[in-house]
C-alpha cells in the first residue's frame, strides 16, 4: 500500500453517509460517484492520456491518485497481434517495473501516486455536477429494479393527473405511473386526489426514468383482486383459472378448488357478497359472475352461460367449439345486450360458443343432414335412403366410407356385403378422382408439395390457400392466426385450430436448430 500523498477528509465520509440516508441507496455508490469526479479533475490537470484511477479510504476520505502503468516487454503486441509503439503515459519496462515491485510481471500493473489535486470553484462545480449525475442515475436503476420486481402485481396510488385520457398515478410517493387510455375502465371518471389500485403491466428503462405502465381494464388485474380480497385464493386453497372481462360492465370468473369439501364460489362471493362486494366497488361498479371450473367443458359452458339456462350442448372437440342450446325464451338472455354473455363466456373456456335455440337446433341438424345426404347421393351415384342411412350411421365424409372397415358397413340395417362392397368401390374411386383433380388444380396454382401434403388441412383449404398466394409451407407459417381465418372463412376454421396449425407449419424452422 502507498502513504497516500493527501490528508484525511472526513466530511467525505460524512457526506457520503448523509446522501447515502437521505436518498436510500447505497453508500458505496455515493463513493463511486465521488471516485469518478476526482479521476474527471486528475484528468482534467495531468492529461487524458493517462490512466488515472481515484481511491477514497472509506473510513477517514483520505484521496489516493494513481496512476496505472501496464507491464510491457521489449516488444508490445496489440490484442489484433500487430506490434505498437511503448508509451510513456500508459506503460512501463518491466526491468523498470521491478525495481518498483519485485514481483511485477507482463501483464500486470504498476500504480504511481501523483500529487494530491486541488479542488478549487471551478473543480468543485465540476465535482458536484458529476456526483449529482450518478446519484441520480442510481436512483433511477434503484426505481427501474424496485418496480420491474413487482410486475404483474398490484400497486396503491393516487391520481396525480390525465391528460387526454392518459391517467398519471402517483405510486406511495417512489414513482409515477402510466395508465394509457386503453388500460382504463371506460366510462370511469378519475379525478386528481383520488386512491386507486392498478396492475402493473410493463416496466421500460427511459432517459428520465423507469416508465411504470398500470392497468385496470386487464382480466389479470380482476384475477389479482381476487388473490389480494379472498384469503383462500392468496394462500392457493381456491385457484382461479380464467377471467374473462368486459371492463366496466361485466366479467365472468371461473374458479376451483382442490378440496372437495369447499365451496370455491361461496369463499369468494362471502357472506351476503361482502367479498365480491369490495372488488365490484373497486371497479366502479362492475359486474361478476363466479363460476366453479370444471374439466368436463359441457359442464363448463352451461355455467358460463348463467344467467341463461341451457337446455342441452353439443360439442366439436376437434374445432373447439360448442353450440348451447337453450328455449326460445332464454335465447336473448344467453346472447346478452350485445352479444356479450356469449361472448365472455366463449374468452372464458377459450373455445367458441353459438347459442341458438331449440328450433334453431333442429334446423341447423336437418339443415346438415340434407347437406350431407346430398353429397353422398352426388359423390356416390345411390339413392337418398341409403344415403340418409349412413349419415344416421354418423359417416360424414366420402374417405370414411372408403377405408372403414366393411363390418361397420355391413352391421347397418338394410345393408349386406355385396351392397357394402359396392359402395366402398365407389367411395375409393371417387376419393382416388378427387386426389387427381387435387394434384392437377394445386400444380397448376404452382403450391409446393410440402404444403399439399401438410397435415390438418383439407384439399379445399390448401386450393383456397393457393389461390390467395399461400403456396409454400414458409408461406403458410409467415401468417398469422388472424390472417389464416380471413382467408378459409371463420365457418371453416376456428381461430384456435388455426393456430395450432400455424405453430405445426413453423416446426421445420426448429428442427435443425
Amino acid at each position: 500500500m502507498y502513504k497516500s500523498l493527501s490528508l484525511p477528509r472526513p466530511e467525505l465520509v460524512a457526506i457520503a453517509n448523509s446522501v447515502s440516508l437521505e436518498k436510500n441507496i447505497d453508500s458505496e455508490i455515493v463513493f463511486k460517484a465521488l471516485e469518478a469526479a476526482v479521476e474527471k479533475v486528475a484528468r482534467n490537470k495531468y492529461g487524458y492520456d493517462y490512466n488515472i484511477i481515484a481511491n477514497i479510504n472509506r473510513k477517514d476520505g483520505t484521496i489516493t491518485i494513481l496512476k496505472r502503468l501496464a507491464v510491457v516487454g521489449d516488444k508490445i503486441l496489440d490484442e489484433n497481434g500487430e506490434e505498437m509503439d511503448f508509451d510513456s503515459n500508459t506503460m512501463i519496462k518491466l526491468e523498470d517495473a521491478k525495481k518498483i515491485d519485485s514481483s511485477a510481471e507482463i501483464g500486470s500493473f504498476i500504480d504511481e501516486e501523483l500529487l494530491p489535486v486541488d479542488f478549487g470553484r471551478s473543480n468543485f462545480q465540476s465535482v458536484r455536477q458529476i456526483v449529482l449525475q450518478k446519484i441520480k442515475s442510481a436512483e433511477k436503476e434503484k426505481e427501474y429494479a424496485e418496480f420491474s420486481d413487482k410486475a404483474l402485481t398490484i400497486v396503491n396510488g393516487v391520481v396525480k393527473r390525465s391528460e387526454y385520457g392518459t391517467v398519471y398515478v402517483d405510486i406511495n410517493g417512489k414513482a409515477e405511473g402510466i395508465i394509457k387510455r386503453t388500460e382504463t375502465i371506460p366510462r370511469e371518471n378519475l379525478h386528481t386526489g383520488d386512491r386507486i389500485r392498478a396492475l402493473i403491466l410493463e416496466v421500460k428503462r427511459d432517459n428520465n426514468g423507469p416508465q411504470i405502465f398500470l392497468t385496470r381494464s386487464h382480466p389479470l388485474f380482476l384475477a389479482k383482486l381476487f388473490e389480494a380480497e379472498i384469503p383462500e385464493v392468496y394462500e392457493g386453497v381456491i385457484e382461479v383459472k380464467s377471467v374473462s372481462r368486459d371492463p366496466g360492465s361485466r366479467a365472468k370468473v371461473a374458479v376451483f378448488a382442490q378440496d372437495a369439501s369447499i365451496d370455491p364460489v361461496g369463499a369468494c362471493v362471502g357472506m351476503k357478497g361482502s367479498r365480491i362486494q369490495n372488488i365490484v366497488n373497486e371497479l366502479g361498479g362492475e359486474k361478476i359472475d363466479v363460476i366453479e371450473w370444471t374439466d368436463n367443458i359441457a359442464n363448463l359452458a352451461v355455467d358460463a352461460l348463467s344467467p341463461a339456462k341451457v337446455v342441452k350442448v353439443i360439442v366439436d372437440e376437434e374445432a373447439k367449439k360448442i353450440d348451447a342450446i337453450v328455449e326460445d325464451d332464454q335465447l336473448s338472455l344467453a346472447i346478452g345486450r350485445h352479444g356479450q354473455n356469449v361472448r365472455l363466456a366463449s374468452q372464458l373456456l377459450g373455445w367458441g360458443i353459438d347459442v341458438m335455440s331449440e328450433d334453431q337446433s333442429s334446423e341447423k341438424r336437418q339443415k346438415d343432414i340434407k347437406e350431407r345426404t346430398e353429397k353422398f347421393i352426388n359423390a356416390l351415384d345411390i339413392d337418398d335412403v341409403i344415403a340418409h342411412l349412413l349419415v344416421v350411421e354418423g359417416f360424414t365424409s366420402v374417405e370414411e366410407i372408403a377405408y372403414v372397415p366393411m363390418e361397420e358397413l355391413t352391421s347397418i340395417e338394410g345393408f349386406d356385403e355385396d351392397l357394402a362392397t359396392e359402395l366402398q368401390s365407389r367411395a375409393k374411386e371417387f376419393v382416388a378422382k378427387e386426389k387427381a383433380k387435387f394434384e392437377s388444380a394445386s400444380k397448376e396454382i404452382g403450391i409446393d408439395k410440402t404444403l399439399a401434403s401438410f397435415e390438418g388441412l383439407t384439399s379445399e383449404m390448401i386450393l383456397k390457400l393457393g389461390q390467395n398466394g399461400v403456396k409454400t409451407l414458409d408461406d403458410l407459417a409467415d401468417l398469422s392466426s388472424d390472417e389464416l381465418v380471413d382467408i378459409l372463412g371463420e365457418d371453416v376454421i376456428s381461430k384456435d385450430k388455426s393456430e395450432k396449425i400455424i405453430m405445426s407449419a413453423r416446426s421445420h424452422w426448429f428442427e435443425n436448430k
